[in-house]
């Protein structure tokens, strides 16, 4: 099977999250020759399909099948993908079974090795992703497999495919801010405490506020507050209670603890109450690392471009396998339609993000 045939056979299959439609058992078989080792729990697949081809280090490509629901505003059914004027149509073009394609394929070609391949696929990254790659992670280390590089084949070029590469990603931290005050009446001010009053104080010092100068790979913390609510929606009973929801996509410079020291400086002497959480933790691979010169080499010979070096966007699970001190990026095709309608990506990406890894896997 040549790399179009095997992404348009992925295409087909509707793998919406968490539900991998049985695209993870057909991989496992294209990919015969593999050993293979099944985490599944609560309803998530995950499958780890590796082969020790030497005694050297352990390279993982790693992906997720499943896909988000389609939406409306399709022109063609979004789980029978179209090729038209060079494009490929069809929910996960981009995101991400381009990028499962072709490691997949680059995998089952590859003949010689000097050291572990392996593929780590999930069927749970566009969920809530408690039970897919986090989980497999804690499985293999128990297994004293965990790999020591790791590329994970989401979308990240921007303009033209093989322009930037992801060596890090921000973390992201969640915030819940209860103020307490006394309700009443509007036309008594004295004799009530006005939360909303209070919080428009401190607000000019924290809205939009940068935590950190951030540096050469990563923009600064900002706080960004997400929503603010108070009262009954009347104009005459002054609130007992505000709530204020922020986020902070943070860098290597700010902490989860930075960030409360940041809320208490400015709430300090109120009534209120900090809630914090952090469903990422911010990682960067060093951009003289092993991973990253053969990454940049192997674009530069397939695309003649050489990639910038970025930290920018969401988050993916790339943060998993980073926690686990795995050197990580990750390279793929460009991102321009994901979780869109028609959502596409062109063919020749396709086919030149398979020669990319080959030729990783070649020079390793």
């Amino acid at each position: 099977m040549e790399i179009i045939d095997l992404f348009k056979q992925l295409l087909s299959f509707p793998s919406i999250t968490p539900d991998d439609a049985g695209s993870l058992e057909f991989i496992k078989e294209y990919l015969e020759d593999y050993e293979a080792l099944w985490f599944n729990k609560e309803g998530v697949k995950n499958l780890i399909l590796y082969k020790k081809f030497g005694e050297g280090e352990h390279l993982c490509f790693a992906g997720h099948v499943d896909v988000v629901p389609p939406g409306e505003g399709w022109n063609s059914d979004p789980f029978e993908p179209i090729e038209k004027d060079g494009y490929i149509y069809a929910r996960g073009a981009q995101d991400m079974k381009s990028g499962v394609a072709a490691f997949v394929q680059a995998a089952k070609e590859t003949k010689e090795f000097n050291g572990t391949l392996s593929l780590l696929l999930t069927s749970d990254e566009e969920g809530d992703a408690k039970w897919g790659t986090r989980y497999a992670l804690q499985e293999l280390k128990r297994m004293g497999m965990i790999p020591d590089y790791a590329i994970v084949a989401e979308p990240t070029c921007e303009k033209e495919f093989g322009d930037a590469i992801k060596i890090g990603r921000r973390g992201s931290v969640n915030g819940v801010i209860e103020k307490i005050g006394k309700q009443g009446h509007a036309a008594y001010p004295e004799k009530a405490i006005n939360p909303i009053h209070k919080v428009a104080q401190v607000l000019p010092h924290m809205a939009g506020v940068d935590l950190d100068e951030g540096d050469e790979f990563f923009a600064p913390s900002k706080f960004v507050i997400t929503d603010i609510r108070a009262g009954m929606e009347v104009t005459n009973v002054t609130p007992g209670k505000l709530k204020m929801m922020f986020n902070v996509r943070n860098n290597t410079k700010t902490t989860m603890q930075d960030i409360e020291r940041f809320v208490h400086k400015y709430f300090d002497g109120m009534n209120y109450s900090l809630q914090l959480s952090q469903s990422a933790k911010p990682f960067i691979t060093d951009p003289d690392s092993k991973i990253v010169k053969l990454i940049d080499k192997a674009i530069q010979k397939v695309t003649g471009i050489t990639p910038k070096h970025s930290t920018a966007g969401g988050t993916s699970d790339a943060r998993f396998l980073a926690e686990y001190g795995v050197k990580t990026i990750e390279f793929g095709v460009k991102n321009d339609t994901i979780h869109a309608p028609n959502e596409r990506v062109h063919k020749d990406e396709v086919v030149n993000l398979y020669r990319v890894f080959l030729e990783v896997i070649e020079s390793f």
